[in-house]
C-alpha cells in the first residue's frame, strides 16, 4: 500500500493557519481522499488532557517542552503512523517546528535540546509538506484581539514573544526550503486557497 501524505499547518497566534487546516480537510475529503484531521498538542484522548495543562498552566519552560514532546510521541504513535501506513492523509495543525518556534524562539529553550527530543520521539518522521502562514505580529494580533473568546497562555503573550517566535518560524522556512512552503498570510482567503491546492495538486 502506497504510504499517505502528511501535511502541517504552521504560524504564530493569529496567523490564520487553523482557517486554512480546515479549508484543506474539506478540500480533500471533496477531492476523495481519507483525511485525519488533528491538531498539537493534542490529537489522542492522554494529548488533549496534556493540552489542556499546557495551555492554562504556568511552568518551567523544560517542562513545557517535555509534555508537548510527550503528547507528540502519544500522537505520532497512536494516530499519524498508524494513518500514514494505512494511505491516508493526515493534516495536523502545528507538529514539531512549532516547539521550535515557541519553547526554541519565544521561551530561549536551547535547540539542541529540541533536537535531541525530535530524533527520539520522531526518529526520521517528518511533514511532506509544512504550510508556514507567515503575517506580521502586529497584523496577526489584531486578528486575535477581535476575535471572540479567552486567549490560552500562549495567546495572551506580548508582542514582543511573538516576534522571537516568528523568527524562529523564518529561520525553519530558509533551513528547510523544500518541505517548508512560506504562505504570506496577509493575501485573501480565496488567494491563499488558490495557492494551497496548486501545492496540494504536486504530492
Amino acid at each position: 500500500m502506497t504510504r499517505g501524505r502528511f501535511l502541517s499547518f504552521e504560524g504564530i497566534d493569529g496567523a490564520g493557519k487553523s482557517t486554512q487546516h480546515a479549508w484543506v480537510v474539506d478540500y480533500l475529503r471533496d477531492h476523495g481522499h481519507t483525511v485525519v484531521s488533528t491538531r498539537e498538542p493534542g490529537g489522542t484522548p492522554l494529548g488533549e488532557k496534556l493540552r489542556t495543562l499546557l495551555l492554562a498552566e504556568s511552568m518551567h519552560l523544560e517542562t513545557e517542552a517535555l509534555l508537548m514532546f510527550a503528547a507528540r510521541r502519544e500522537h505520532v504513535a497512536q494516530v499519524i503512523e498508524p494513518a500514514l501506513a494505512r494511505g491516508e492523509w493526515v493534516v495536523c495543525d502545528r507538529f514539531v517546528d512549532a516547539s521550535f518556534a515557541y519553547q526554541g524562539g519565544g521561551r530561549g529553550l536551547d535547540w539542541n535540546k529540541l533536537e535531541a527530543l525530535s530524533a527520539w520521539v520522531l526518529g526520521d518522521l517528518q511533514p511532506d509538506v509544512t504550510f508556514f502562514f507567515d503575517a506580521p505580529v502586529a497584523v496577526a494580533q489584531k486578528r486575535l484581539h477581535a476575535a471572540s473568546g479567552n486567549r490560552d497562555r500562549f495567546e495572551q503573550e506580548q508582542a514582543e514573544f511573538f516576534e522571537r517566535v516568528r523568527a524562529a518560524y523564518l529561520r525553519i522556512a530558509q533551513e528547510n526550503p523544500i518541505r517548508v512552503q512560506r504562505i504570506d498570510a496577509t493575501q485573501t482567503p480565496e488567494s491563499i486557497n488558490n495557492l494551497l491546492a496548486k501545492i496540494i495538486a504536486t504530492l
